[in-house]
């Protein structure tokens, strides 16, 4: 697991985004699906306006949508496709998950091995996400990435 400096700090200090009470969880199935990526992004984009999410200079909206499409992009590449997207938005992180078949726990690589291509989509997410992983379970994994909504405390 990689942790990197990703946050949704708002406008305002303290704000987070527009929830009810404890939460929302949003799936959206793929499985099957002509363009999961696309479908995926826009879906993202959609959760991200309805829970009026903090605005941000670094770009917090974009990070979303970016790390939805490489979460679902890895799935079609490495493991014959995504089954389906969770979002899980609370007022301290937002949780994404991409669940395939496959039982083959990712790897990143390196993706500045000159001549050989491939190997950012999982560097992207480590550079995007606060926090990420991957868990097997008995029809396949998931792999997930958080961000957090607020900044680190000063001194943890």
């Amino acid at each position: 697991m990689t942790t990197s400096r990703a946050t949704l700090d708002g406008d305002r200090p303290g704000t987070g985004p527009t929830l009810p009470p404890g939460g929302q969880r949003r799936r959206l199935y793929l499985a099957g699906l002509p363009k999961p990526v696309a479908r995926a992004r826009a879906y993202a984009a959609q959760a991200v306006a309805d829970w009026s999410w903090p605005t941000s200079a670094s770009g917090a909206e974009e990070d979303i949508v970016l790390l939805v499409a490489e979460l679902v992009a890895n799935a079609m590449l490495h493991a014959g496709g995504p089954v389906d997207l969770v979002l899980d938005a609370s007022e301290a992180r937002l949780r994404i998950e991409v669940s395939d078949r496959s039982t083959v726990l990712p790897e990143p690589r390196n993706p500045h091995r000159p001549g050989l291509p491939g190997g950012h989509g999982l560097f992207i997410v480590q550079k995007a996400a606060t926090r990420w992983g991957a868990l097997p379970h008995a029809e396949g994994k998931t792999v997930w990435a958080e961000i957090d909504t607020r900044p680190p405390h000063p001194g943890g």
